[in-house]
């Protein structure tokens, strides 16, 4: 056992909670008490670091990182092998804007990616995009450490399609109304507890209990509201076809006439285009 070790001179340490990492310094302290403190204090940098890596922004997370209603920008760092390519990439990805997304082209330049590339882009919450050109070692190194997506390509259409994939996902989603179904009212029914009981048959599609539905009178919506009971003789039912009868209590409304017809749709998220 020793008692110290000198510079050059190798120890063996036991007791460590954890095994440190190769190349890691360990310093003495005076007491058990200092020595956590100081522990503790690395392990909250080191979260701190860990944390502010996995913040930075990949292509295949920009869906998800989405700021409601809000106007984003997408950084990128561009780099090619040489001014021709670095010119044609730069001005197919600004070609691919959108009023309510921008790309942002931050640095662009010729030659591999670098370490300057790197902390740039960390700064910024940029992607890196290459072009015919690879990051060096250290660079890749620290790109791994800040948590920075680094691609490359070898085709220019590649690139404008995946950040065009991105650009799709930041858009403001629109919705495309589907009809379900409609249903005519041939009769209706004074219930004191519920409402207003409409005795329809179905004439198109299929009428869902819980769809949203709006009432058409001579082909003019006189109320929008969903679909609160649906019956097929004296049975709950989730959905009635077309072409049998069902009874109909409708939310919130008891004006219902013979001949009003009921539309039953739903609205559904699709993919805006660029």
């Amino acid at each position: 056992t020793l008692a110290s070790g000198g510079p050059s001179t190798p120890v063996e340490i036991i007791g460590f909670d954890e095994l440190p990492i190769a190349g890691e310094l360990c310093r003495v302290v005076k007491d058990e008490r200092a020595a956590r403190a100081l522990a503790s204090r690395r392990a909250g940098r080191l979260k701190t670091e860990r944390l502010a890596r996995e913040r930075s922004l990949t292509l295949d997370e920009v869906f998800a990182r989405i700021a409601a209603g809000k106007v984003l920008d997408l950084n990128l760092v561009v780099k090619a092998d040489v001014q021709g390519s670095l010119e044609a990439l730069s001005d197919a990805l600004l070609k691919i804007q959108h009023p309510e997304v921008k790309v942002r082209i931050l640095h662009s330049g010729v030659g591999g990616i670098n370490e300057s590339d790197i902390m740039l882009a960390a700064a910024s919450e940029a992607i890196i995009i290459g072009f015919s050109v690879r990051p060096s070692q250290a660079a890749q190194t620290l790109a791994e450490q800040e948590g920075v997506d680094v691609r490359t390509y070898q085709v220019i259409y590649k690139v404008t399609e995946d950040v065009t994939a991105a650009l799709m996902g930041m858009l403001k989603p629109e919705y495309q109304e589907v009809v379900l179904g409609q249903a005519e009212v041939r009769a209706t029914f004074k219930a004191s507890k519920v409402g207003t009981i409409a005795g329809c048959m179905v004439t198109h599609g299929i009428m869902q209990r819980g769809a949203k539905a709006r009432v058409l009178r001579d082909d003019v919506v006189v109320h929008d509201t969903r679909i609160g009971s649906l019956k097929r003789f004296q049975e709950d039912a989730r959905e009635v076809q077309e072409g049998f009868e069902c009874g109909i209590l409708l939310d919130g409304f008891n004006d219902v006439k013979e001949g009003d017809v009921f539309e039953a749709y739903e609205t559904r998220e699709v993919a805006r285009e660029v």
